[in-house]
């Protein structure tokens, strides 16, 4: 999300929305907005772009029903608010013709590709309550601005995802804490916490293999909004920088139960033809796990946006550590 409009001001996301005759309504306190009025699959004119990237900034993710996008229209609507990422491999589920989409298809098609089914695989992950929370990409160096999700087939019942503000969490620390928090810096890391098999481990030679770490400032500043930002997630934050591993482990716990409280945060029911655009610098999200031991397909398609290198309260930007530079893929 290249341009920078104004959106920062009160009501300039409603003064836009009725600019573009588009319905924005807020479904939570701090984050979440359904847009209604708009065909994405006609092609978006400036002043429906303008709405859109408006509530995308002000409630960090928006949501559109019943929408009709194709791949190419998929990759077409995400244009119009950055360059779409290309990723160097993708799942064997994704389209060979449209680069920009990758495709998660029947439990992330793990399926045994590494020895395990993929409800070992999510009890491995998400050992605790706050590890799957994640922003996409967050251990490089320059994580996605944007993520633009597209849902094609879903279970009927299980498979929502879930969003929290880290604008929103930052706010609601008490005045010394944010002023702690904003000196700080952490290493974020592929694979953080992953619990390892006995034995032999292709997971995790997978891991090591496509080592990717970078340090991030622990509060971050939003280069649109100029909010500041809970820099923090359960699957890639590794130790804040500087402290022992007690005292890292002690505040990140406390930080991410913060990021994750759930007046921060906005559930929403996938329907085919359902689309998420959500701030990838400024929310995680969890993913659903409720669906892995159901026998209903779960089709997703995801286009990311090329982000920038994150900045702290400093002035001083992210640093990669491995794997990792900007604008590289």
């Amino acid at each position: 999300m290249t341009t920078k409009p104004p959106v920062s001001e009160s009501g300039a996301w409603e003064e836009a929305a009725r600019a573009a005759g588009v319905e924005v309504n807020p479904v939570a306190g701090h984050i979440g907005a359904e847009i209604t009025g708009i065909d994405l699959a006609a092609g978006l004119d400036e002043a429906q772009t303008k709405a859109i990237r408006a509530a995308v900034l002000r409630w960090k993710v928006v949501f559109f029903r019943g929408q009709n996008l194709d791949h190419a229209g998929h990759v077409a609507f995400a244009r119009r608010f950055g360059e779409p990422v290309v990723l160097p491999k993708r799942g064997s589920a994704s389209p060979p013709d449209v680069p920009e989409i990758e495709t998660t298809a029947d439990r992330l098609e793990l399926g045994g590709r590494f020895g395990m089914d993929h409800e070992e695989w999510l009890r491995r992950r998400r050992h605790s309550l706050l590890r799957g929370w994640h922003c996409d990409h967050g251990a490089r160096v320059d994580p996605p601005a944007a993520t633009i999700l597209r849902a094609e087939t879903v279970p009927p019942y299980g498979g929502d995802t879930t969003w929290s503000n880290l604008a929103a969490a930052y706010a609601g620390l008490s005045a010394p804490l944010r002023e702690f928090a904003d000196g700080l810096r952490a290493e974020h890391r592929l694979g953080v916490g992953y619990q390892p098999r006995p034995g032999d481990d292709a997971y995790v030679r997978h891991l090591l293999e496509r080592q990717v770490a970078s340090v991030h400032p622990l509060v971050r500043v939003h280069p649109e909004t100029g909010e500041r930002v809970l820099y923090v997630n359960g699957y890639y934050v590794e130790q804040i920088t500087g402290l022992s591993r007690p005292e890292s482990a002690a505040i990140l716990e406390l930080l991410l139960e913060q990021a994750t409280r759930p007046e921060y945060t906005v559930r929403f029911r996938w329907e085919p033809g359902s689309v998420a655009f959500w701030d990838n610098r400024a929310t995680i999200h969890l993913a659903p796990s409720d669906n892995a031991h159901l026998g209903f397909p779960r089709t997703m398609h995801r286009v990311m946006l090329a982000g920038d290198v994150p900045v702290g309260v400093d002035g001083k930007p992210s640093r990669p550590v491995t794997g990792t530079e900007p604008g590289r893929w």
